[in-house]
């Protein structure tokens, strides 16, 4: 009877939202397992901004957010290709490649992506740079039972995982609103000034689960 009741207190715990300013999720090795997942109860979007800061010294394929429905594993996808400086967006399946980003490895990188099912255009966001508006998907919002995982890119909803794809580096200041973000309010995300934080994913209310060797730290401050 002890015994459940910690476990109840301690999934009870595992639910409640965190206020996670100063910190950071550790993915420290290449595995199929270890991840964390981002609770959210929508079900329907017509438009989507993820904004994130990482940290890696990956050069292979490597994923930064991975959204799966029922219906469609990759609904939406920020994902770090092995070719230099290519990053892709996916929003329902189908997929755009943005060249001639700066991904540079062993710093920490402020990335924003941007979708809307109207125009079907997708954008990509560096260090505040803007890319080219890409086309991806049109026509039908993203809908169903959302999982949401960082550190491993799901190929069927909430698996089908491949270490060769998992993030070995650090994340932190996770956002996610169902609207196209101004630039300007990218621009403030970008540069931590005051930004209105995400109304999908907050991570200064932040629902999530660790699964396998996932470290939640204190974010490494740059000391002058």
């Amino acid at each position: 009877m002890k015994f459940l009741l910690l476990l109840v207190m301690l999934t009870a715990c595992a639910a409640t939202p965190q206020d996670l300013s100063g910190k950071m999720f550790t993915f420290p090795q290449q595995t199929n397992t270890a991840h964390v997942r981002l609770n959210t109860t929508r079900e329907d979007f017509s438009a989507v901004t993820v904004c994130l800061r990482s940290f890696t010294d990956l050069s292979r394929n490597h994923v930064l957010f991975s959204l799966a429905t029922p219906s469609a594993a990759n609904d939406f996808l920020l994902f770090k290709r092995a070719a230099a400086n290519q990053i892709e967006i996916s929003a329902r399946n189908v997929g755009a490649l943005f060249d001639g980003q700066e991904y540079t490895l062993n710093t920490w990188l402020s990335v924003c992506a941007t979708w809307d099912s109207t125009s079907g255009l997708g954008q990509l966001w560096l260090n505040g740079k803007p890319s080219s508006r890409k086309f991806t998907s049109t026509g039908s919002n993203i809908r169903g039972r959302a999982i949401i995982t960082l550190g491993q890119e799901q190929d069927s909803h909430g698996g089908g995982f491949d270490a060769n794809q998992s993030l070995v580096g650090m994340i932190s200041d996770v956002h996610m609103w169902d609207y196209v973000l101004s630039n300007c309010e990218i621009h403030r995300y970008m540069d931590n000034l005051n930004f209105t934080p995400g109304n999908v994913l907050n991570w200064r209310a932040l629902d999530f689960q660790i699964r396998g060797r996932v470290l939640l730290e204190e974010k490494q401050a740059i000391c002058y």
